[in-house]
C-alpha cells in the first residue's frame, strides 16, 4: 500500500512536496500497525500437556511415590478452554484457558523455561504464566515439587529439604530433551528459569546460589526475623526441627546434598517472582551467578518481604534487575479465584491493597516476555 501511493503521490504531481507528504502518510500507518500489534502480542494457542518421569529423591520426599509430574505449554494450534483447579462446578482457582494435548503449532525449535511453584503449590498454579509464555513462542516446563506440593500434600521431608526442589527441575529438564517428540521442538541452545516464592528460591538455586541454613536459623533467632521463619498456611514449618528430620535414615542422601552446587549451565536466564527464604542462601555465592536475573515482586508482600527477600536478592546477584510493583501482596502471584476459593481460601484470594490480580499477572507476563525475548527469546 505504501509503495503504490508513493509511486501514485510521484506520477500524479511531479512534486516532491507531495512525496513527502505521501511518504509520511505511510510511515504512520507502519506506525499504527505496529503499535496495533506490538511484538508482545499472541501467535499462538497455548497447549497444555503431562509427562510424568520418576526419581529416587521424589520417593523419599513424597510417601515412596517416585512419580515426578511435568506439566508442559507450548506454541499449538488449538482452542483453548478454560482449567480449573478444585471443583468442576465449585473451582477454587481458575488456572487460565488451555488447548488440551493440541498439536504443536509448527515444526520450528522454541526456547524452554524450567518453571517452579511455591511451598504448597502445583503446576497448574502456573497456568497463567506458562500459558502466556506458550502463546507468545516459548516451551514452560512446570513439575509438582514432591513433598511441597499441594496436590500429594507437603510432608517433613519435603519441606525441610528445599534444596531438592532444583534437582526436580534438572530431572524434568534431562527428560524433555531426551523425548524425541518433545526434543524436536525444544531449543536446548536457549533455556531459562523462572520461579514463584520457594520457586523463586529454587530458580536462584538452579542458577548458581547454594544454601546455609545455619545462617537462616540464626536470621530467624535474631530481632531482623521476618514471616518466613513463622509456621505456613501450607505447613507449621519450625526450621528449628529441621536437623531432627534430616538426621532419618531414609533422609542421607538428601542431607547431603544440602549445600551443594545445583547450578545447571543448560539454563542462562533467571525470571524469579517474589522469591521466598532468600535469608537460607549461601550470600557469597548468590553474588557470583553470573546470567541474568530480573526479580519481579510487590511492594506490600507480608509473606516474603522484600526487604529481607527479594529486594536483597537484587542487591546481591551482581546486575540483577529488579520490578517492585506498588501494593502488592504476595498471593496475587496465584491463580485467580474461583467461587470456591473465596469461601474457602480466603487467605488466598484477599489481593493487595487497590490491586487486581489480572492486572498483577498482566504486568508479569510482560516483565517475563520482555525479558526472555532479551536472554534467550532472539537468536543473537
Amino acid at each position: 500500500m505504501l509503495r503504490r501511493r508513493l509511486r501514485s503521490g510521484i506520477r500524479d504531481s511531479g512534486s516532491y512536496e507531495l512525496f513527502f507528504s505521501m511518504f509520511a502518510k505511510g510511515l504512520a500507518e507502519i506506525i499504527a500497525l505496529t503499535l496495533a500489534f506490538p511484538a508482545g502480542a499472541a501467535s499462538y494457542a497455548a497447549g497444555e500437556d503431562q509427562r510424568t518421569t520418576t526419581t529416587s529423591s521424589a520417593a523419599i520426599r513424597n510417601h515412596g511415590n517416585g512419580a515426578l509430574r511435568i506439566t508442559i505449554w507450548y506454541p499449538a494450534a488449538g482452542t483453548e478452554r478454560e482449567v480449573d483447579i478444585g471443583s468442576a462446578t465449585d473451582p477454587i482457582f481458575i488456572a487460565g484457558r488451555v488447548a488440551t494435548r493440541a498439536p504443536f503449532a509448527d515444526a520450528v525449535r522454541h526456547p524452554l523455561i524450567l518453571a517452579s511453584h511455591g511451598f504448597g503449590g502445583t503446576a497448574r498454579q502456573l497456568t497463567w504464566l506458562g500459558a502466556s509464555l506458550a502463546r507468545h513462542g516459548f516451551i514452560v516446563a512446570a513439575v509438582d515439587h514432591p513433598g511441597t506440593n499441594g496436590a500429594d500434600g507437603v510432608t517433613p521431608q519435603g519441606a525441610y529439604a528445599p534444596w531438592e526442589r532444583a534437582s526436580d527441575l534438572k530431572a524434568a529438564l534431562d527428560f524433555l530433551l531426551a523425548d524425541p517428540k518433545l526434543a524436536s521442538h525444544i531449543d536446548a541452545g536457549r533455556i531459562g528459569v523462572a520461579g514463584f516464592s520457594l520457586g523463586g528460591f529454587t530458580g536462584a538455586l538452579e542458577a548458581g546460589a547454594r544454601t546455609d541454613f545455619d545462617q537462616f536459623i540464626k536470621f530467624c533467632n535474631g530481632p531482623s526475623r521476618d514471616a518466613i521463619c513463622n509456621p505456613q498456611l501450607e505447613f507449621p514449618l519450625d526450621y528449628h526441627g529441621q536437623a531432627e528430620v534430616l538426621a532419618r535414615p531414609e533422609m542421607r542422601d538428601l542431607r547431603a546434598r544440602e549445600n551443594s552446587d545445583f547450578r545447571d549451565p543448560r539454563i542462562t536466564a533467571a525470571f524469579l517472582i517474589a522469591p521466598a527464604l532468600v535469608q537460607a542462601f549461601d550470600f557469597a555465592t548468590a553474588k557470583r551467578i553470573h546470567i541474568p536475573v530480573e526479580i519481579v515482586l510487590g511492594s506490600a508482600d507480608p509473606i516474603a518481604p522484600p526487604g529481607t527477600n527479594g529486594e536483597l536478592l537484587a542487591r546481591l546477584i551482581p546486575g540483577a534487575r529488579l520490578k517492585v510493583f506498588p501494593a502488592v501482596g504476595h498471593y496475587d502471584f496465584l491463580s485467580e479465584c474461583g467461587p470456591a476459593g473465596a469461601k474457602d481460601a480466603a487467605a488466598y484470594c484477599t489481593d493487595g491493597v487497590g490491586t487486581k490480580r489480572a492486572d498483577t499477572h498482566a504486568s508479569t507476563v510482560a516483565a517475563a516476555i520482555e525479558f526472555f525475548d532479551g536472554t534467550i527469546g532472539r537468536r543473537h
